[in-house]
């Protein structure tokens, strides 16, 4: 049992790696829809490339959407809203205007006290107001005054609806009943004209009097919108809608091998699909389809397994690596599957082109393409139309990669993102041409969806940002903004060790240069070659670059001390690294700049004057580890020929190879680049290039006539002489 345990323990990792890829089987085979998949390919205006094809059972003929969107807009627009009558409005404002007109009988009295003198037939104004007021409001609740709801106000006279009276629903035109205006104007012109006739006032008297009585009061609609019940019937009327249009019986033709696709074959194909694969997923298929989808995912599954392990082993050996590509693909195949359950979520809105930009930003292009063609070949399982989902989707994720190759600037999303739109309306409309044969027919909508999939890419920086601090990845936004020397530890180090601070600098330019011949990150390089020296500002005056004061504080130390003192340089480094959280990929270079090389000088002199003495090697020796990647070897490289070259006092051509040749051989000696993926051919280019820096940096001075003491002869002319190539200022 020890035993066991133990080689779990050794193995661990591997055992990690493998859950970790079930765990995503898992996951896919979880989202896939449990049904078939219909084994015949076909489109539109296209010939029948297979055998005749016979139905295998009875299935109905499904309307498409475009049918079926007709057959709604067709019933709603003769649809008929329901409206309830209330008939006990019409005695509640009966009797509130009758009321109101008693209160505001001695009011009116004194106001128009000549009315009651001329009217005739021992009548009073108020009795002819209520009388006259109360039988019109009484006709119009009797007609009805209706109030249209917002969707409706602009109806046409001849508009119907549904009126609910005493429980009997019956139709009726919106023409039959009084709106305010007509009902207004009904009882204000019945009270003019029986005033008129019962009196001799003038005409603006009984205008100035029905507007004192307020009339528009009195006018509540006693017919209602039902809102309700209209949205219930309307619901029971569209389920109504039947979504078939025929049937077609088992061993009835349905076309034959050259057949054009016609719409109508279309129809009948679609269908067949559709209860072909609804079919499948149900009874003891619905398990045999399981156990496909199984084979399925563990075959894509395993292909980018084997990729990872005999390509990029540095990945493969990386779990958070492993769990970031699996997340990914399984966040993309969700998305997808959300478009086949929800018909708002269209499936080109979905931004695929994200997976490879973002895959491409930590590691590298052919890892990103191979990956976003893993995941859109399983993708297109979800999809009705598998080869136009391939066709449009493999070619945009090349052209977001080539458009987007390194991200240091926030208008490359923007141009990336136009690009992306650009190449799904192209591919779209040229396979749109080909099957159709013409413009008419082209689906204007979908290029509406590909300019939201492009907006959709700008997404891209946020989440860089979240999958680096999730994963501890690192983006060439991260490096540019590391690089600044504005950052506080680059700062503090031109403060406190200004000599390093140049030191750095130069180093950073001889190493992004080498990386620029042989291939690699130089934003990364760049970046290491601005910190690897950060640990000098601790005790900047150990490091002779910094000593511009005359004093040399390994005056009064013993070798050891003195070696020690410089190694520390090292530690003090990732210590101030992990403090200020700078990324484990910029500390790699602080850790492994000096390797597991010797403090030469001092272990030298103390060798000179300890010739018997056997020193303890370990105390003049940085403790490493040694460079284990292509850009932190360069580094390395470019440190040590920088830091030589200062003490170089004849800077001709064959001093410079010299002392480049030296020092990288000593280095290659010390078995210091045996963990770098770096080949001797690559060496030998660092080396051309650090030659050529080197010798342009510390190139022959002009030396400049001194002016004699003479005067110039005014008469004489004299042509002006070119000056030397490059010369000092």
């Amino acid at each position: 049992m020890s035993g066991f345990f133990s080689y779990i323990k050794e193995n661990s990792s591997g055992i990690y790696r493998v859950l970790i890829f079930l765990a995503a089987i898992a996951l896919v085979v979880y989202i896939l829809p449990r049904e078939g998949k219909f084994p015949y390919e076909y489109s539109k205006g296209k010939p029948w490339k297979h055998e005749m094809l016979i139905a295998p059972f009875d299935f109905p003929v499904y309307k498409s959407q475009t049918e079926l969107q007709n057959e709604r807009d067709s019933v709603l627009n003769n649809f008929r809203p329901y409206f309830t009558f209330d008939s006990i409005i019409r005695k509640e404002q009966v009797y509130k205007i009758s009321n109101d007109l008693e209160g505001k009988n001695e009011a009116l009295t004194e106001k128009y006290p000549f009315l009651n003198d001329q009217i005739k037939n021992d009548s009073s104004l108020l009795e002819i107001l209520k009388k006259t007021s109360g039988a019109e409001l009484d006709k119009i609740y009797i007609k009805g005054l209706i109030n249209l709801p917002e969707q409706y106000i602009n109806a046409a006279p001849s508009f119907e609806l549904i009126l609910v009276k005493n429980n009997f629903a019956e139709p009726s035109g919106l023409s039959e009943f009084h709106n305010y205006q007509s009902a207004y104007q009904q009882i204000s012109s019945r009270l003019f004209r029986n005033l008129r006739q019962l009196t001799n006032t003038d005409q603006y008297v009984l205008e100035n009097l029905i507007s004192d009585l307020q009339l528009n009061k009195y006018l509540e609609p006693n017919i209602v919108y039902d809102s309700d019940r209209t949205a219930r019937e309307r619901d029971k009327i569209m389920k109504n809608i039947s979504l078939t249009s025929g049937i077609v019986l088992s061993g009835q033709r349905i076309i034959d091998k050259g057949e054009i696709i016609d719409d109508r074959t279309v129809k009948i194909l679609d269908s067949l699909k559709k209860e072909y694969e609804i079919s499948l997923g149900s009874g003891s298929g619905y398990y045999f389809i399981i156990l496909g989808q199984v084979l399925f995912t563990l075959l894509f599954m395993g292909l980018i397994f084997m990729f990872l392990y005999f390509f990029r082993r540095d990945v493969f050996n990386n779990l958070l690596s492993i769990s970031f590509m699996l997340i990914m693909v399984i966040g993309m195949l969700l998305l997808v599957r959300l478009s086949r359950l929800f018909d708002f979520f269209p499936l080109y809105i979905i931004p695929f082109a994200i997976l490879p930009i973002i895959i491409r930003t930590f590691f590298d292009s052919r890892l990103a393409f191979f990956m976003h063609v893993i995941t859109v070949l399983m993708g297109a399982f979800f999809t009705q139309n598998s080869f136009e989902f391939v066709y449009m989707q493999v070619p945009v994720g090349l052209i977001a990669i080539f458009s987007l190759f390194r991200m240091v600037r926030r208008e490359q999303l923007v141009r990336a993102s136009i690009f992306i739109v650009l190449a799904y309306s192209g591919f779209y409309t040229a396979m749109a041409i080909l099957q159709e044969g013409n413009l008419q027919n082209i689906d204007l909508s979908l290029y509406g969806q590909f300019v939201i999939n492009g907006a959709f890419i700008l997404l891209v920086y946020p989440l860089i940002y979240v999958f680096e601090k999730a994963f501890g990845f690192i983006s060439d936004v991260t490096l540019v903004e590391l690089s600044d020397t504005n950052h506080p530890l680059l700062r503090r180090l031109a403060e406190k060790a200004p000599g390093s601070f140049q030191h750095s600098l130069q180093v950073g330019n001889l190493a992004q240069e080498a990386v620029y011949r042989i291939g690699g990150n130089p934003l990364l390089v760049r970046a290491g070659a601005m910190y690897h020296d950060i640990g000098k500002t601790v005790s900047p005056i150990f490091f002779t670059e910094n000593q511009n004061t005359g004093f040399n504080p390994h005056a009064n130390l013993d070798y050891e001390k003195s070696a020690q003192s410089i190694i520390q340089h090292i530690e003090k480094g990732v210590k101030i690294a992990r403090k200020h959280k700078l990324p484990e990929q910029i500390i790699d270079f602080i850790r492994t700049h000096q390797g597991t090389t010797k403090t030469k000088y001092f272990y030298n002199s103390y060798k000179n004057e300890n010739p018997e003495q056997e020193p303890d090697i370990s105390k003049f020796t940085y403790p490493g580890p040694t460079p284990f990647t292509k850009e932190t070897a360069i580094l390395m490289m470019a440190d040590a020929v920088e830091a030589a070259s200062r003490s170089l006092k004849n800077f001709t051509d064959e001093e410079i190879e010299r002392l480049v040749e030296n020092i990288i051989e000593s280095q290659i000696d010390e078995n210091q680049f045996v963990n770098a993926p770096i080949t001797f051919r690559e060496i030998t280019q660092v080396k051309d290039v650090f030659k050529q820096r080197l010798k342009n940096i510390y190139h022959a001075r002009v030396e400049y006539p001194e002016l004699k003491n003479q005067q110039p002869k005014t008469s004489e002319h004299r042509e002006p002489q070119t000056p030397p190539d490059n010369p000092d200022d």
